[in-house]
């Protein structure tokens, strides 16, 4: 089956758990279709480059997902449909990779940088 990772924002009113409850509905939706959610991250609250729905922050969240293309399709339009969720952002990848995502990485851990000039 195809690998995909999808980027959520979620309400910034929501408790964290009451984003994390969103995570695990959407993988249901996921599993009920045939898919399967390998793995989730909960960035947290995180400040937004601009206003969406007046809103400046939202909880950030990254699924990671093994599913049929119309598995997909469905949870993207139930996510679309929910009022909690602003926006969704779905990448179909080669490969899934092991470590935690860039976002979960220590400033240390991220590797090195180019010298300023």
């Amino acid at each position: 089956m195809p690998l995909y990772e999808h980027v959520m924002i979620a309400r910034q009113d929501l408790s964290s758990t009451q984003a994390e409850g969103l995570i695990e509905h959407f993988g249901t939706v996921l599993s009920d279709n045939g898919g399967n959610l390998v793995d989730h991250e909960y960035w947290g609250v995180k400040t937004m480059a601009y206003k969406i729905n007046k809103n400046r922050k939202g909880h950030y969240a990254f699924l990671r997902s093994d599913a049929p293309a119309p598995a997909v399709q469905e949870m993207e339009r139930l996510m679309r449909l929910h009022d909690d969720v602003m926006r969704v952002l779905t990448i179909k990848v080669d490969a899934h990779e092991e470590l935690p995502s860039v976002q979960m990485q220590k400033r240390d851990e991220r590797g090195d940088r180019r010298d300023r000039r």
